[in-house]
């Protein structure tokens, strides 16, 4: 048997030479290989990075590298607005990863103070690179968004403006916000406009603003004007506290209001100071002015010198009549015009006084031009254009000229404490610091004055705005309320002026309704007799001691030398008194 071997094949000439070549060019395959995956883990690793930074810091607030706004405290110290570091979440919608839909749901159920689930859905299916989905989220609510999982949701760190006393006095101290392409936050409003030069200032922002306000008043008097809001359902309010020596605004209340810390949700006439902004015929409180005038011209020297109220007056095609029962059809003296609240003997009074001395008695307290304090939102008065004899006699008791409630505290602050008007403010004045001021009326005529006003409290109109033990003196003034060029019959503008205590006055409190309703309580009465007088006596009772003021029952006010004139007001003090004005 015969075996068949085969015979080795000879590798050609120059083989290994191209089995290297071979080798070669694998070798650089694999290395553009890991060269590849290098780059594309690389990428990955990049991207990572990029999402973790915009995570930690990327996605910051427009105050990121500026100063730490500064703090506004009230006149004790009390917190007003403070910068805190707080967490926003937001979102990349381009990178939302997971179903929008559901996680717009799931939003909605961890935040539903901020919205629903259409909410959330539009803001993740913006067309925009970034949008905020909470600018104040406490760090348990980061969590529970964060375990959502979703890495277009981000989260950061930054300054924030905390109002750590929710609304109150939310118009004293405004908002913040940013404006047009300036990505810097500045004031928007109240004295966080004011003073925002101040507050972004590094030499002084580390040093709190203190204003005038104490936040103790400040409670009590929007606690009872909310009160009296609620239960006369009228459409606004506004309130003021004011120290009479100083011009310094102890509380400044306005309704309806709103939340600095929620702004956003806020109508326009929510963010309005009724206080400062709007004007109002201010109706009867405008009478002590008139008989102050009176008083300082020389045209009234006596007390018992009397007016004739008997029947209307007509002047001029217009009537001026008062609401008053027959037993107080009579001719006035001068502390009966005022606790009765004589429209008829006050346009007399007026009438004799003349164009002239009205106007420049208004025109010194301020009435022709917008209200004199630190707040950008002011309102400028309703001044007449002419002042014809009609004229003269109407804004004698508050028709026919509109001012705003702060100016009218700010008038019977200079009525009782000894004639001198100053600009009312909102910061707090060191002692011995307050303005020279101006003076409008003599001593004699303010110490006159607050006699007459502390009677009206006693026997007149504003009976119900007293608070025992600390001697109260002031003025009830109700007028139809401006409507279309005229008036609206059905309306009114319930306002109480009053100061105490008046043998030494130290602060004016006034409270004004507009448009309050009648109840069983007021016997469906909507003057301010029975609905603006009682907050002020109540603010006042509340408050009184806090501000120094010791109650004390058997201390008054002497008004033995007007006692000739009281003769005619003791005896009818026990009759109805009328419907008050």
């Amino acid at each position: 048997m015969t075996a068949a071997v085969a015979r080795p094949i000879r590798a050609p000439q120059g083989g290994a030479k191209q089995r290297g070549q071979l080798l070669a060019t694998q070798h650089m395959r694999l290395m553009v290989l890991m060269l590849l995956f290098a780059a594309a883990v690389l990428v990955v690793m990049l991207r990572l990075a990029q999402l973790g930074i915009t995570a930690a810091g990327g996605d910051r607030s427009p105050t990121a590298g500026h100063v730490a706004r500064g703090d506004i405290v009230d006149r004790n110290g009390e917190a007003l607005a403070r910068t805190i570091d707080a967490w926003t979440i937001g979102v990349h919608p381009r990178r939302v990863l997971g179903d929008k839909l559901e996680i717009a749901q799931k939003l909605a159920d961890l935040m539903p103070e901020v919205g629903d689930q259409a909410h959330f859905y539009s803001a993740l299916t913006k067309d925009v690179n970034f949008t905020y989905l909470n600018r104040r989220a406490s760090p348990a609510l980061v969590e529970a968004v964060n375990a959502i999982g979703d890495p277009g949701i981000v989260y950061a760190a930054e300054p924030q403006r905390l109002y750590p006393q929710s609304m109150l006095a939310a118009h004293v101290l405004g908002y913040i916000g940013t404006v047009r392409k300036d990505p810097t936050v500045h004031g928007r409003s109240g004295m966080e406009r004011v003073l925002d030069e101040r507050l972004l200032d590094r030499a002084t922002a580390g040093t709190p603003a203190q204003l005038s306000i104490d936040t103790r008043v400040q409670a009590a008097m929007e606690s009872e004007l909310g009160r009296a809001t609620a239960t006369f359902q009228a459409r606004s309010a506004a309130g003021v506290v004011l120290d009479v020596h100083t011009g310094e605004v102890i509380a400044m209340a306005s309704l309806p209001t709103f939340n600095p810390n929620r702004v956003g949700m806020s109508g326009l006439d929510q963010l309005r100071n009724t206080t400062t902004q709007s004007v109002y015929e201010l109706g009867s409180t405008f009478k002590p002015l008139t008989m102050a005038a009176a008083i300082d011209s020389g045209l009234v020297t006596d007390m018992t010198k009397r007016f004739d109220a008997t029947v209307p007056l007509k002047v001029g095609g217009h009537t001026i009549h008062d609401d008053r029962g027959d037993e107080q059809r009579r001719w006035l003296n001068i502390p009966e015009t005022l606790i009765y609240s004589s429209n008829i003997s006050t346009a007399r009074i007026a009438d004799e006084l003349g164009a002239a001395r009205m106007q420049g008695m208004f025109r010194k307290l301020g009435f022709d031009t917008k209200p004199d304090i630190e707040l950008r939102e002011k309102g400028r008065p309703l001044w007449p254009t002419y002042w014809a004899r009609t004229t003269v006699m109407t804004t004698a008791y508050g028709h026919g000229i509109a001012i705003t409630p702060l100016q009218l505290a700010n008038s019977y602050a200079t009525l009782v404490n000894g004639g001198i008007w100053r600009p009312a403010t909102l910061l707090k004045v060191a002692p011995g610091k307050a303005p020279a001021g101006r003076r409008v009326f003599s001593e004699a005529t303010s110490a006159r004055m607050r006699q007459l006003l502390r009677l009206i409290v006693m026997y007149g109109t504003g009976r119900k705005g007293d608070a025992p033990g600390y001697r109260v003196g002031g003025k009830t003034g109700t007028a139809e309320a401006a409507s279309a060029g005229g008036y609206d019959r059905s309306r009114n503008v319930a306002t109480f002026v009053a100061a105490f205590p008046m043998e030494a006055p130290r602060y004016v409190v006034l409270a004004m309704l507009d448009s309050p309703q009648g109840t069983k309580e007021t016997y469906g009465f909507k003057t301010a007799a029975w609905n603006a007088a009682p907050v002020v006596g109540r603010v006042i009772a509340r408050t009184g001691a806090m501000l120094g003021v010791v109650p004390e029952d058997r201390r008054d006010i002497d008004i033995s030398d007007l006692a000739p004139a009281l003769t005619m007001v003791i005896a009818d003090r026990g009759q109805a008194p009328g419907i008050p004005r």
